[in-house]
């Protein structure tokens, strides 16, 4: 179990940061004031205040292509939901409902580590297909 929720505090930290720098700001930032409405209302406000704080951070780290510091962002959320479901494990079931809700937010999202490079060389009669995801081909080549 302790796994299992190690992974669902990861991909909800990393839902969040994500969501941050796209058009689904709003709704990431309800969805988090929602999550600790519940749980520890007195503190909305200060953690709608650091999620502010933190979608500046992550607006100039990806502007800059500093992965590690959007990382390290994620670490801190994912520090923070851990706690918070520590304290609070019947909100587990919730987290997964609102990471139901921002998956279209998470799919608008930039990469947020990493990144693909692609080098090929081809010569004389060669051919290459290279792709950083799906690919389709629907051309038969032939010598």
């Amino acid at each position: 179990m302790e796994s299992e929720l190690a992974a669902l505090v990861n991909l909800a930290a990393s839902t969040v940061v994500g969501g941050m720098a796209t058009a689904g700001w709003e709704s990431t930032r309800r969805a988090m004031g929602e999550l600790w409405r519940r749980v520890h209302p007195e503190r909305v406000d200060t953690v709608l205040a650091e999620l502010g704080e933190t979608r500046a951070e992550v607006l100039v780290a990806r502007r800059n292509g500093d992965e590690r510091a959007e990382r390290e962002l994620v670490g801190e959320w994912g520090t923070r939901l851990r706690r918070l479901l520590t304290a609070s494990p019947e909100m587990v079931p919730e987290l997964r409902r609102l990471l139901d809700e921002l998956a279209p937010v998470a799919d608008e999202a930039e990469p947020r580590t990493g990144g693909i490079h692609l080098t090929a060389n081809a010569s004389g009669r060669s051919r290459v297909t290279m792709a950083g995801r799906d690919i389709n081909t629907t051309k038969r080549w032939s010598l």
